[in-house]
């Protein structure tokens, strides 16, 4: 599932469809690692390799979005950028698993605003369908947990709820450019 969640992804990235926020992917990039390292830490098994594989994704997304992803980099996604990586430093201080899960929770939710901020200009430069692909991943890595501890499930279950929003809110755009007629192509110049 994690597989065909990239793939489409990349193919979406090389037809020029999707443009990816490279901060978005750098956060996600370094904070699934962790997440990946805490869960397999805890004993989580198989339930852990969808983080791990996904976590390696991100970098290679994070690469190639330096060079063919959003160029409109903002203040506040340099705030954002700046806020999740100095979360880092306090996932280090905490050694406690639990904690440590949920500073990572919280990092990777805030990964998501430079790439929500650019959708809301620009709805159709980002796969609905890739962030639907990883909701049931990480859905059917939380079902293949094999020690449910909060440190083992949390992560993927906020992943779950993060992709299907982003999923959700990506489609209702579109809808709602739709429904005023604004042509995609000149949408973000009108914003």
């Amino acid at each position: 599932m994690m597989l065909c969640s990239r793939v489409n992804y990349f193919n979406a990235i090389f037809r020029g469809s999707t443009r990816p926020h490279a901060f978005s992917w750098l956060i996600w990039a370094v904070i699934s690692s962790i997440g990946f390292m805490a869960q397999m830490t805890e004993g989580s098994g198989a339930g852990s390799w969808a983080c791990g594989f996904g976590s390696f994704g991100c970098y290679v997304i994070f690469i190639i979005a330096l060079f063919k992803g959003e160029r409109n980099i903002q203040r506040n996604d340099w705030i954002i950028l700046g806020v999740a990586l100095s979360a880092i430093p306090l996932w280090v201080i905490t050694k406690t698993p639990v904690w440590s899960v949920v500073l990572v929770c919280i990092i990777d939710t805030l990964g998501y605003f430079p790439t929500l901020r650019k959708s809301w200009a620009k709805p159709y430069e980002e796969s609905a369908g890739a962030y639907i692909l990883l909701s049931l991943c990480h859905l059917f890595a939380l079902l293949a947990i094999e020690h449910y501890i909060i440190s083992t499930w949390l992560y993927p279950a906020v992943l779950v709820l993060s992709n299907s929003f982003t999923a959700t809110f990506l489609v209702l755009r579109r809808r709602r450019v739709l429904q005023y007629s604004i042509n995609p192509s000149t949408l973000s110049a009108q914003v």
